[in-house]
Formats: C-alpha cells, structure tokens, sequence
C-alpha cells in the first residue's frame, strides 16, 4: 500500500489549526504528528512548507449536462469534475432529475449511467422531484436505500419543475418521516411570471431585466413560505443559491427560534451584481442565474459574507449550471439564445474550479472569515449537511485523503485561457486572488500538483449518503 507524507505544512481544519505533518496510507489518512516527532517513511513526500493543508472542497451544488432552456449545461461529468479537481473540489453532488410524468427511480438510473466511470472525483445525487405524487413519495424511501437523502423541490418555473404548495408540503411529510431532507430553490415563480410578461411587453428585453423581475422580495416571501411548511411538517429544510438579505432574514429568524433550517449562498452572489448584467454587446448574459445577482446598492452581497461569519448561512456551493456565451462546438446556441427576449436565456453559470480559490480570497485573504471558518463552509459544513462527514470535509484519522496545498502568499490571475470548465468565459476575468492551490489529492492519489494534472476518468467513486448531520 502506497505511502505519502505531507511534510512541514500548516493543517487547518473548521476546528483546528497545528503545525503538523500528515500521513497517509492507500486512500486514507492514517497519522497527523507535530513534524520532526516521528520517523515515518514513505514512497512520496510533499512539501508543504510555508503552505497551508486544507481538506478538498465538497461542492453540493453542481448541474454537469444538465438539460435546460433549450440546450444542455455545457460540462459534462468528465469536464467538470477535471475542471473541480484543478480547482481544489475533490468531492460534488450534482442532481438528478425526475421527468414529468416518470419515475424518479428512473432519474436516477439515468443520471447514474451519465456519471459511472466518467468522473474525476467521488460523486453523489440529490433528486429533483418534479411531480409529486402517490408514487413519487413511496420513491424517496427507494431512494433512501440507494444513498440519495436530499430531494429538491422548485417554487420558481412554472409548467417546468415548479411544484404547488401542496405538492410540497406532502414532500415535506415525507421527509420528516424517512428522515431526508428538503432542498428547495425558493422563489415566487407565479409572481415573477407576471413581471417577466409585463417586461417583455413594454419592450425590456436586456440581460438586467433578469434580476429586475425577480425582485429580492420573490425571494423573501418564497423562503418564508418554505420555512412554515417545513416547520409545520417537522422535516429540515436547505434553500439553495440564497442571494436576497430578505430571504437571509427569514432563515436566521428561523434558526433563531430553533427550527432545522439551513441555507447556501454561492460566489456569484458575493462578487457579482448589476454592473455585471448591463454589460454591453449582449455580455450581461453571462451573469443570468436564478436566483439573480443583487444590486450592489442595496447591501445584498455584504450581507450574505455577514451571514456565512455568523453560521445564519452554512455552505457556499456553486450552482455550477455553465452555458457557453458564443456557440458551443457541440452543443450550439447557448446564451445568445436569448438575444431580443431575456426570459429566453439559458439560467445559470460557471464556478465549479473557481470556488475554493475565490472564497479563500474573500474570506482569509480580505479578512471576512477565519481560516477555520473558510474550511467550515466550502468543505466541513457540505459533507456534514448531506451527510458523508467525517469521510469527507475534515483531515483526521480515518477520513478519506483529500487534500488541498496552498500557497498563501502567492497570487494568481483568473482568466479563461487557463481554466478547465467546458465552456468560453470566466465570470471573474482578470480578478487577482490572493492564494494559489499547489496540490490536490483525492483519496490519497495525486490530481494536481506542480501544474499538471495526473487525474483520470473513472477514479471518482459514488458516494452513497446518510442523513444530515447538522440538525439541532
């Protein structure tokens, strides 16, 4: 069994911070010692020194090939996965999804099948329920067996995964019963229909009107609604891509009072805004996501770092969803598919290798967060929240090797000439960070390092799940 020692580096976990060499044997951690007070020997050394050692990144929140608006997510399974590796995410759950009107057993078989022997890095599913039903419910107890504990739901796009109160409130029953959780992307998808009607009509077709007719208040109210139904059924609760001080609001009231109830934010929401989506020639369409970038003036973005340093938001995932801006070699129009019609743009954006690297910048680098706090949100947090902790997101005796170095005191350029997702632009073109990742391991095997890759298709193994591990 190979042999790797990570030797003369600081170790930083969401609890702790040592100096300390780390041995790891196979895939797995199997010593941490204070350097020079051990005698191991060993088949790889890596020099950690003057570096930080960090736990890989666990991304619960990607979309790879995702089928949307028209075209299909541009990072397929192998893509993205590469494309996370090289940014410091050694683990991600991405998403199947139930068709209207099928099975979501077969979702998942289906998602299974565009994943097994194609990932980078280990692997797990949530499930988008799109029709609730008698048959669907009985499903998520099927699924349970399977590792799949976290099922989704939609208060936005009607007529395409949008579920009705009561849809989701059944759901909600479920889960309270098998013990999973509820993931709900919240907002007042009726409402913002309306809006998006009466814009077009009057002749607003630019990117910005995206976020303008999906005001913070959609936000708010929708992730009210989801936290009373949740509370009512006693099942914990996760709203993804939080991006409104509104809706951050009615989460820390409801933590406050002591419900389970959890909440994500993604970089996008903490870099991005208004000026983002005005930008001329078309560009502004590479920001669209839903839930939108904020206005800069309204103190959205600042409001959610204060969120994350006072744990009333608990991860930082990516929503990673990427659609090319100029036509993709194999999948064609991507964004420009909503040239003249804003609602006609294909929602979401790239971040799946920027994530560690940005987060880092704001947090340690601009003095936001701790580093015990960085690990806790963008590694430690994830895998506790869905359930594959103390296997994933810590660096301790018996976890799994994933590993992060990292050269604090060197900086680094984002652009798109040197990225790895699958798709034509960077959102963060030309932001200079703080940090550079020098090492990624994943169960105990070498990814990235010295800037080469050394990963392959097919390494990444499926990752069945518990049940969360945060709950009061």
């Amino acid at each position: 069994m190979a042999r790797t020692v990570i030797k003369g580096g600081t170790v930083v976990t969401a609890t702790e911070t040592m100096e300390a060499d780390v041995l790891i044997e196979g895939e797995k951690v199997v010593a941490l010692a204070a350097p020079d007070a051990h005698d191991w020997t060993a088949d790889e050394v890596i020099d950690a020194t003057g570096k930080y050692v960090f736990p890989g990144g666990v991304d619960v929140h990607t979309h790879m090939e995702l089928p949307f608006g028209g075209t299909y997510a541009s990072d397929d399974f192998e893509s993205g996965t590469r494309a996370a590796a090289w940014g410091g995410t050694t683990t991600i759950i991405d998403f199947a999804v139930q068709t209207i009107g099928e099975s979501m057993v077969a979702g998942y078989e289906e998602w299974m099948a565009k994943a097994e022997g194609r990932c980078a890095i280990d692997y797990g599913f949530h499930m988008i329920v799109s029709d609730v039903n008698e048959a669907t419910l009985k499903e998520m107890d099927v699924l349970m067996g399977e590792g799949v504990t976290s099922f989704k739901l939609f208060m936005a796009y009607p007529g395409v995964l949008y579920s009705d109160d009561g849809q989701i409130f059944m759901a909600m029953q479920k889960a309270a019963e098998n013990g999973s959780t509820i993931m709900m992307h919240a907002e007042n998808g009726i409402v913002i229909d309306v809006l998006r009607e009466q814009a077009i009509a009057r002749g607003e077709t630019d990117p910005i009107y995206h976020s303008i007719t999906r005001p913070p208040v959609t936000e708010g109210e929708a992730t009210h609604r989801a936290i009373v139904y949740a509370e009512l059924a006693g099942c914990p609760l996760y709203v993804v891509h939080m991006s409104a001080k509104e809706a951050l609001e009615e989460i820390k009231a409801a933590r406050d009072r002591g419900s389970n109830v959890f909440a994500e934010t993604c970089p996008q929401y903490l870099y991005l805004g208004w000026d983002n989506l005005r930008e001329p020639n078309f560009e502004g369409a590479k920001y669209v996501c839903s839930t939108p970038v904020r206005n800069w003036e309204e103190g959205h973005q600042e409001a959610l770092w204060q969120g994350l340093a006072t744990d009333d938001l608990q991860v930082i995932s990516t929503d990673h969803c990427p659609f090319c801006f100029n036509d993709h070699p194999r999948l064609g129009t991507q964004k420009k598919l909503g040239l003249g019609d804003f609602t006609k743009i294909p929602n979401g954006l790239p971040g799946v290798e920027e994530r560690f690297g940005l987060i880092y910048h704001g947090s340690v680098g601009e003095g936001r967060l701790s580093l015990n706090r960085f690990v806790e949100v963008v590694a430690t947090a994830p895998a506790k929240m869905f359930g594959i902790f103390p296997k994933k997101g810590t660096i301790a005796v018996g976890s799994d090797a994933d590993i992060v170095v990292l050269d604090p005191n060197a900086t680094r350029t984002i652009t798109v000439a040197e990225h790895h997702m699958d798709v034509d632009y960077t959102c963060y073109e030309g932001k200079e960070v703080q940090g550079r990742i020098d090492v990624v391991m994943a169960r105990g095997k070498v990814l990235v390092s010295d800037g080469e890759y050394h990963g392959y298709a097919g390494y990444g193994q499926y990752l069945p799940r518990g049940t969360c591990q945060l709950l009061i």
